[in-house]
Formats: structure tokens, C-alpha cells, sequence
């Protein structure tokens, strides 16, 4: 049993380098801290695509006359329920639609 979970301990590190590939109880560790990093770059990476969004809209506002955040406001009080993912989107890759809203919004 003691082989088995030994061998799997291994196979996990496998391409780690130094003594994490080879050595039972640093390995265990390896792949203790590689969990972790794991756990808090999947945090981050959701907080990084948040703040993109906002520099990509923020961009494209400025560019009809809006900051972001005058954006945000001007959404708000037209009711409009456009998420940032979606309204990066339509900023980077559709910009006539994103000018529209931005129309809409101006009126």
C-alpha cells in the first residue's frame, strides 16, 4: 500500500524539478504548495479578466465622450443591466453596437 500511494505521489511531480520529482516528502510538499497556487491563481484570474473588462470599456467610452465610471452612472440610470464581460465584448469586437449604446445612453 505504502509503494502504491509512494508511486502516486511521484507520478503527480512528475517534470518537477530537483529533489520535488524523487523524494517522497518533498514531493509531498510540492504538490501541497502546487495545490495552493493553485487554489488562489483561480481566485485571481477571475479578479485580473474583472479589471480587463473595465480598462477595455473604459477605452472605448473615452472615445465617445465617456469615462467609465460617468458610463456606469449614465447605465444605471437607464436601467440597462449589461455585465462587463459582455460590454468589453461588444467594445473590442463589435464597436459600431457599442456605439449605439453609447447613443442610447447620450440621449
Amino acid at each position: 500500500m505504502k509503494t502504491k500511494r509512494r508511486r502516486n505521489i511521484l507520478a503527480q511531480t512528475k517534470g518537477y524539478r530537483f529533489d520535488r520529482s524523487t523524494k517522497e516528502r518533498v514531493a509531498h510538499e510540492a504538490i501541497r504548495k502546487a495545490g495552493q497556487h493553485a487554489f488562489k491563481h483561480r481566485r485571481a484570474k477571475k479578479r485580473e479578466y474583472r479589471n480587463l473588462w473595465t480598462l477595455r470599456i473604459n477605452a472605448a467610452a473615452r472615445m465617445h465622450g465617456f469615462s467609465y465610471s460617468k458610463l456606469a452612472g449614465a447605465m444605471k440610470k437607464a436601467n440597462m443591466t449589461l455585465d462587463r464581460k459582455s460590454l468589453a465584448d461588444l467594445a473590442m469586437n463589435h464597436p459600431e453596437v457599442f456605439g449605439r449604446v453609447m447613443q442610447g445612453l447620450k440621449s
